[in-house]
């Protein structure tokens, strides 16, 4: 088989052929006043060598903002590839001192982290020298005072920089098997987060901190709001509805920003309160907004490398969010990956590829207009937030470009563009294959935490029911303890993860112009190899559940996609395990099983099971 090759773009459009209709969660700063003891002066250039349709802007920091006599300080630098080429001078009162070791990350934007020694109370001066030339610096002072961090500054490019690098310096180096038990853990390791105690608080720490535990929409707003709060950034959401079936996207209302939380004596508490109101607030509709409301939270951008940076948010058709946060290169024996984080009803966290059976799209029958979106730029004039305006953004070189090319786009246009993204030179059939065959598998890993944490409550609480709603658009969107325990929205993925996977052999064979196809032979003799090829290592690739005995039941991907019409009912956490993963009637796997739905609600599911026999999600 190492004579089939196809373009990459192939993978999507077998991916997309099945079920088009789509289913379904640099200005100056500075600052004297009592309190903040940072003199921050950054300048930022445009880089010279990277792409033409990607040039970074400059910018550094010190790390924490207000470093103390004696305490080890880094200097965050974020740009354009010759980030990696730079060089750190830091100089002090006494003299220039070099780092002591740094690291870093290599996609754009690139940047490393060089780590100094504890030095004197005093001013000092970091500049970032590029090829002998420096071109950006920083200038701050390190003394005993601390304070929160004041909002004194816009979301510049610079800013937006440092932001991609955070949250790829936050995610670095996780693959689809890495989950959290809550978001606070993620900013809790202070290896992954340079942000660990900026404010010199003690705001991160695993007790009396901060408290994160975002669901899917709340978790781009989180992450955004953290960094802002850190830094002194505006930052602001507003309320707004959920639209109607008749096309009305979700319109805005009120809009509340941060200018309070930083009252009080107690700024960690403030925040975590300020995390609760905007919990309170945000939902799935708000990252639905139309392309073009002025007024929105996020502002679409186009598909190209250039504007899907770390943090860009995805806004799937039916209410999930994602965020970008690496892209790891296609190579000759693999292909190329867009990493992205989620947020799930039970708080926890976890890193998620992008491919069809996890990022829907749809502009067709849904509310609102879904895509990947950047969050809308804030700026502090005299003392006043405003919200960067669409003209603003198209005008603005350093920011995401504002584009409409998502609006009505055709799904198979939409997975088409992407894959050329992700994989811009061709592939051997057998490394998408197995690419999709590993999607899948890292989807049921992901399962079986899910499914286990229903087991874990019902372990607490015997006897118990879970109340399951009675419509379709309630089993998909009700919160409490079904939306934290049961499984539609991830089952009706997994469904058609499961077509993608059966349906290859046959798209290749089918169509075989759509191909690069270097081996001579018939459709037939295709198909059958890359059936024999699937076979083999959908027999080989296993995961393991508990059963209500508390024994442990392994199961070959062959067996589950076997089962995948079980699956179309296994969502109700009211079911036990054995019947969530599909054990038949009477079967020795099925003989644990002591929890079973009530009657009534397997009615409902049979009435609601069309929507995931048809692969689609009930109109939201």
């Amino acid at each position: 088989m190492s004579g089939l090759h196809f373009r990459s773009l192939v993978f999507v459009l077998m991916i997309s052929f099945l079920f088009s209709g789509l289913v379904s969660c640099g200005d100056n700063r500075s600052s004297n006043k009592k309190g903040l003891n940072v003199l921050e002066k950054i300048e930022t250039i445009i880089e010279d060598d990277t792409p033409d349709e990607y040039k970074p802007v400059n910018a550094i920091l010190v790390l924490p903002g207000n470093p103390a006599p004696g305490e080890n300080f880094r200097i965050l630098s974020a740009g354009g590839r010759n980030i990696k080429k730079t060089k750190i001078i830091v100089n002090s009162p006494s003299g220039n001192i070099e780092s002591r070791s740094h690291r870093s990350g290599e996609e754009l934007p690139c940047w490393r982290i060089d780590e100094f020694g504890g030095s004197a109370a005093g001013k000092y001066k970091a500049a970032l020298v590029v090829d002998n030339k420096e071109v950006s610096q920083l200038e701050f002072v390190i003394s005993k005072q601390t304070s929160a961090k004041k909002i004194n500054r816009s979301w510049d490019p610079g800013m937006e920089t440092i932001y991609s690098a955070w949250i790829n310096a936050l995610f670095q180096g996780c693959d689809e098997q890495t989950s959290w038990a809550a978001l606070h853990e993620v900013t809790q390791n202070k290896d992954r987060n340079f942000l660990y105690n900026y404010l010199s608080l003690g705001e991160d720490k695993a007790k009396g901190g901060l408290i994160m535990e975002p669901d899917c929409a709340d978790n781009p707003f989180f992450l955004r709001a953290y960094f802002a709060w850190k830094l002194g950034l505006p930052f602001g959401f507003h309320r707004c509805d959920r639209g109607s079936l008749d096309g009305t996207s979700p319109k805005t209302g009120e809009w509340v920003t941060n200018e309070s939380p930083y009252s009080g004596s107690n700024p960690v508490r403030a925040f975590n309160s300020f995390l609760g109101m905007m919990k309170n607030g945000v939902h799935s509709g708000t990252a639905r907004t139309a392309l073009n409301d002025e007024h929105s939270d996020y502002y679409p951008v186009s598909l190209e490398r250039s504007s899907l940076r770390p943090g860009t948010v995805y806004a799937d058709p039916y209410g999930h969010t994602l965020i970008l946060v690496s892209w790891i290169p296609q190579t000759k024996s693999h292909p190329g990956l867009l990493l992205s984080v989620d947020a799930q009803p039970d708080k926890t966290i976890a890193i998620k590829r992008f491919w069809k059976g996890n990022f829907l799209f749809n502009t067709s029958g849904v509310v609102g207009e879904p895509g990947f979106k950047a969050f809308r730029p804030i700026t502090l004039n005299n003392g006043k937030f405003s919200a960067m305006s669409n003209e603003a953004l198209k005008a603005s070189s350093g920011y995401a470009p504002f584009s409409m090319q998502q609006k009505k786009m055709d799904s198979n246009a939409f997975y088409l563009t992407m894959e050329r993204i992700i994989n811009p030179k061709p592939l051997d059939p057998e490394d998408a294959l197995m690419d999709l065959i590993q999607a899948l598998h890292e989807q049921l890993m992901v399962r079986v935490k899910s499914v286990g944490n229903g087991e874990a409550w019902f372990k607490s609480h015997s006897g118990s029911v879970i109340p399951m709603p009675s419509s379709a658009n309630g089993i998909f969107l009700a919160g409490g303890q079904w939306e934290d325990f049961s499984t539609p929205n991830r089952d009706l993925r997994l469904l058609i993860a499961m077509d993608a996977v059966l349906g290859f052999p046959e798209r290749v064979a089918s169509s075989p112009k759509d191909f690069k196809i270097l081996l001579i032979g018939s459709q037939e003799d295709i198909r059958q190899k890359l059936q024999s090829f699937l076979e083999k290592k959908v027999s080989k690739l296993t995961i393991t559940y508990t059963r209500t005995d508390g024994s442990s039941q392994e199961l070959t991907l062959a067996e589950i996609l076997k089962r995948r019409d079980a699956f179309e009912t296994a969502y109700n956490p009211n079911d036990g395990a054995e019947i969530r993963w599909g054990a038949p009637e009477k079967s020795a796997e099925r003989s644990t099983c002591r929890r079973q739905a009530p009657a009534n609600q397997q009615k409902t599911m049979q009435t609601v099971r069309k929507w995931f026999h048809k692969r689609l999600h009930p109109p939201t």
